[in-house]
């Protein structure tokens, strides 16, 4: 079944508590963490996510696109996320920081930018629980999805499957009703989506809609008929 994953970057921040309740049918609420040194944008920290943890039975998703994320992962942990996601670019040792995430009681997932492969990571997937392929450049918001990150997602769903790995394949950026059944065809199955849920007049039913196009087509795709 698909995961559907509400980014609060696109909601309105001055409302995040309200803002987390209006999507708690979601699997998880999306954190865009970001540093202004590793992407060209200031976000939030850990005071905003151990609040935010306390204001939603929804598990908290930290995507942390910073630098020396080895030093700072491991407090998003503590500070109440369910699943940390660290770049792969800038982990200094991927591995120990994904034991130490796992450890602490949290997935742990790593982030690919577009221009990464994903080939030379292929040893690490079974130290992971999701991998995260982004689809636009990190940084911002509301950006294109890029269509040329497909044949990616499709390289490292044969991967997970080469391996046998119960590993979640994320996509974030420009998902929306538009671009999601491309995502899911080409094996993706947890789905960030900002604009395409807060940017609705009806979150809730937004992250339904969704998650039935997704499974509508993960039901018949060919990386899931192969099993």
């Amino acid at each position: 079944m698909a995961q559907i994953n509400p980014s609060i970057l696109s909601a309105d921040f001055a409302r995040l508590a309200e803002e987390a309740k209006a999507v708690e049918g979601a699997d998880w609420l999306h954190v865009d963490v970001m540093d202004n040194h590793f992407v060209p944008n200031l976000t939030l920290g850990v005071p905003i996510v151990e609040a935010l943890s306390k204001a939603t039975d929804t598990p908290l998703d930290c995507h942390l696109m910073i630098e020396d994320a080895d030093r700072w992962a491991p407090q998003y942990v503590e500070a109440g996320a369910g699943s940390v996601t660290f770049h792969a670019e800038a982990a200094a040792a991927p591995v120990r920081l994904a034991r130490e995430i796992r450890a602490k009681g949290a997935r742990a997932s790593m982030a690919l930018k577009p221009a990464t492969p994903i080939e030379p990571y292929e040893d690490l997937l079974p130290e992971l629980d999701m991998l995260l392929i982004m689809t636009v450049e990190p940084g911002f918001g509301g950006q294109a999805f890029l269509d040329i990150m497909l044949p990616k997602i499709r390289r490292t769903r044969e991967l997970i499957s080469k391996h046998g790995l119960e590993l979640w394949l994320q996509v974030d950026g420009g998902v929306s009703a538009t671009t999601i059944e491309r995502c899911a065809e080409a094996g993706a199955d947890v789905f960030v989506a900002g604009s395409a849920v807060y940017g609705t007049e009806d979150p809730a039913e937004a992250v339904r809609a969704l998650r039935a196009q997704a499974d509508t087509v993960t039901a018949s795709a060919p990386w899931v008929c192969g099993h």
